[in-house]
């Protein structure tokens, strides 16, 4: 619903020449909502101009294309290119405009509110990702540092200093210019704060290097994921020489810890990760999927001193002593998002896994259970385990070798669940040949009777119809759930991939000519 108000910023923005001309008799408190008006119709020259001339002393673009009194919609999920590079445009010419420097109030610039989705609703449907977002701001830093080394600028311009908080995103095609844009942030009025960082397709030595140009100590999350090679030394080696005092989040890369390879040395380590990890008071969400854990999370997350909100221990090869501590952990009360995936739980566990979801189901919001082996037999087990969990909004379990009556009947329970709004279901086990074993490959997860699938799939949305629950959102995403960064960078580590298995083959080829 939008006011009468939003109706008028949307009528006096849509004639951008007459807007642009006018802007110097606009009340000042006007500005975020003509913004959010600008950002509706993508207009981006009044976008520019608005940042350009913008009189407050922050601009957090979260809360300004968040749900606000005037229009409820919330525009932060747009990730529109056209809006967001006017946006950053204008930013770089609001420390070149020529203005009184009194007027100049802005201090910060608040850029981490952008929500990166998979369908974007803008008109455009060009999206501006993480990575590209990073990339036009550093160069737009070091473009700025240099023209006004070379230019003769209005003396209040060395005078100004702004924070520019954002998400930073670094791969190997980036990197050199994010570290140049980190360096020589003390001589840039646009200064680089970087509040979270995510790191993929770099080399250990350059992801060490930049790491500490980000300014560790206000570093709330932590991403080093796929091809970054960190091992359990180099993460000991991260934690003993760099103190993250403020993170909330930290995610690592598969296999980081291998367990079956351990030596005495080894079981030392692992124990200073985990006192270095209790270090960070704040941290709050742990991610270490695909590392070998077995036997081991106690050791890891026994000295937190705060209680974790989300665990992804999904392909961790957890044993029965591993999910018995978790299920009696001070963690298990507080979990808002849990990840077992691959893992047997009804099989090797049922018991600790009910006793876990029981303690947690008070704040569960998300579960994750993908070949988790949960069968036909398992139905009843699953559904009394999830019937706690009334505050359950997402749950995901494709890869199950479930048949399609068990599925009906796991979404007529599903449908009692009154928070639940995204479902993600399996190919029911008999639209599959008969031969097919589980888990399923990736060679043969297409290999269904499509039409039987459809048909079912038909089924399920219509329980879901029947028992008015319109608002959840049920699908069978075949490859895994939709990841945005990967999903723009996925031709530079498509071609790190084939790299490396060239590299591969030509070791193996020169071993077996030495042989």
């Amino acid at each position: 619903m939008k006011s009468l108000r939003f109706i008028s910023a949307e009528a006096f923005v849509s004639n951008a020449e007459f807007a642009r001309k006018s802007l110097g008799g606009v009340a000042h408190n006007l500005f975020p909502l003509l913004f959010k008006a600008s950002y509706l119709l993508e207009q981006g020259e009044v976008i520019h101009d608005l940042v350009k001339n913008w009189p407050l002393a922050d601009f957090n673009i979260g809360k300004l294309l968040g749900t606000t009194v005037d229009y409820q919609e919330d525009l932060s999920h747009r990730t529109c290119s056209v809006c967001l590079e006017s946006c950053l445009a204008g930013l770089r010419d609001y420390v070149l405009n020529h203005s009184s420097p009194y007027m100049k109030r802005l201090k910060v610039v608040d850029l981490t509110g952008i929500k990166d989705v998979e369908v974007q609703f803008c008109e455009c449907k060009k999206r501006m990702g993480r990575w590209t977002r990073t990339q036009l701001l550093s160069k737009l830093c070091l473009e700025l540092l240099v023209y006004l080394q070379q230019t003769q600028c209005n003396p209040g311009t060395s005078e100004i200093s702004i924070d520019v908080l954002i998400d930073l995103y670094v791969t190997e095609r980036n990197y050199e210019l994010v570290v140049q844009a980190l360096l020589k942030k003390c001589y840039c009025p646009l200064k680089i704060c970087c509040v979270a960082f995510r790191s993929d397709n770099l080399a250990l030595q350059k992801f060490f290097y930049i790491i500490k140009l980000t300014d560790p100590s206000s570093l709330r999350k932590l991403e080093i994921v796929h091809n970054v090679r960190l091992e359990m030394e180099h993460l000991e080696i991260l934690f003993n020489s760099i103190h993250f005092p403020l993170l909330m989040s930290l995610t690592l890369p598969a296999r980081t810890f291998n367990v079956r390879r351990f030596t005495d040395a080894d079981e030392g380590i692992l124990t200073n990760i985990g006192e270095k990890m209790g270090e960070m008071t704040q941290l709050t969400e742990l991610s270490i999927s695909f590392s070998i854990l077995t036997g081991r999370i106690r050791k890891l997350l026994s000295p937190l001193k705060t209680p974790l909100k989300m665990l992804d221990v999904s392909n961790c090869s957890l044993n029965h002593a591993d999910m018995a501590y978790l299920a009696n952990s001070f963690h298990a009360n507080h979990l808002e998002a849990l990840d077992l995936s691959g893992h047997n739980i009804h099989d090797l566990y049922p018991s600790t896994f009910f006793k876990l979801l029981s303690h947690s189901s008070s704040v569960l919001r998300s579960l994750t259970l993908e070949d988790c082996n949960i069968q036909d037999t398992h139905l009843n087990m699953l559904i009394l385990s999830l019937s706690p969990c009334q505050k359950l909004q997402e749950f995901k379990f494709i890869g199950n070798p479930l048949s399609s009556q068990a599925l009906k009947q796991l979404f007529i329970f599903l449908c009692e669940l009154p928070m639940l709004k995204t479902v993600e279901f399996p190919v029911p086990r008999d639209c599959y040949p008969t031969s097919i074993t589980y888990p399923i490959d990736d060679a043969s997860l297409c290999r269904f009777d499509q039409r039987k699938y459809e048909s079912v799939a038909e089924e399920l949305n219509l329980i879901l119809l029947q028992a008015n629950r319109e608002d959840v959102k049920a699908s069978t995403p075949l490859f895994g759930s939709y990841d945005a960064a990967v999903e723009e960078t996925n031709n530079e580590l498509g071609a790190y991939l084939i790299k490396s298995f060239k590299e591969t083959l030509e070791k193996f080829t020169t071993s077996l000519q030495m042989s």
